[in-house]
């Protein structure tokens, strides 16, 4: 898996040449819209590395790999050019050339995304690739679950978004039927509450507050409200550097 470029300028000057900022938390918090506005705010580059999870996952379920086997996985992935676009408007995750957007927010990758992603050697392929993204293009907003904790503790802004659960149902509920797909709230709120169980049980990088890391309740906040509130700490934090 190639390492990722960068080539297109960022812009304000406001903001430092090299500006790390962290998204992380459990599904269903708002972490993927609000670290895409967050970035288009700052005119930096916005890294989606639960897409890059997806398309692991998509070329398991493509090659009929068992999920759990991650020796299996990252062997097949190495077989295949998984790359992360940069210069994408928006960014988006590259298998073997194909825009695979359209096929990695399906149901059943979905279901099997939470499993890939626990294998200790699938994590470490991860991580190299996006370490690898920030080395190309340093300027950037990381989004997932293990960003401030794992892959960019000395990150210059850290955050932590969460909501009540009922709250992340019923937005993966409007998500989903403004996708156009027929959705059960009763089935995604079991399939969240899996997934959290994955992630905060995983003996390789759980879902954690990173410690430093701001926190943020999005339960009650509109998006634009929690994008203001990050602007104002990455604010003080770039003028106090």
């Amino acid at each position: 898996m190639p390492a990722t470029c960068c080539s297109r300028p960022l812009t304000p000057k406001t903001v430092s040449d090299a500006l790390i900022i962290t998204i992380d938390g459990p599904a269903g918090t708002g972490k993927s819209t609000v670290a895409a506005a967050l970035a288009k705010q700052l005119g930096i580059v916005r890294l989606d590395t639960g897409a890059m999870y997806r398309t692991v996952a998509l070329v398991v379920l493509r090659e009929g790999i068992d999920p759990t086997d991650g020796d299996a996985i990252v062997r097949a992935c190495a077989a295949h050019e998984l790359r992360y676009d940069l210069n994408g408007d928006p960014p988006r995750m590259l298998l073997d050339g194909e825009d695979v957007e359209p096929f990695i927010r399906s149901a059943e990758i979905g279901a099997i995304v939470s499993e890939v992603s626990v294998p200790p050697v699938v994590r470490d392929v991860m991580v190299r690739m996006q370490r690898a993204a920030a080395e190309a293009c340093p300027r950037l907003v990381s989004e997932g679950r293990d960003q401030g904790s794992v892959v960019f503790p000395d990150a210059q802004m850290r955050f932590f978004l969460t909501a009540d659960a009922d709250e992340r149902v019923q937005r993966r509920v409007k998500q989903l039927l403004a996708a156009g797909r027929e959705v059960d709230a009763e089935s995604i709120a079991a399939e969240i509450a899996h997934r959290d169980h994955i992630d905060a049980s995983r003996e390789a990088a759980p879902l954690v507050c990173p410690v430093g890391a701001v926190r943020i309740d999005s339960t009650r906040m509109p998006i634009e409200d929690v994008v203001a509130e990050m602007l104002l700490h990455v604010q003080a934090a770039v003028q106090g550097a």
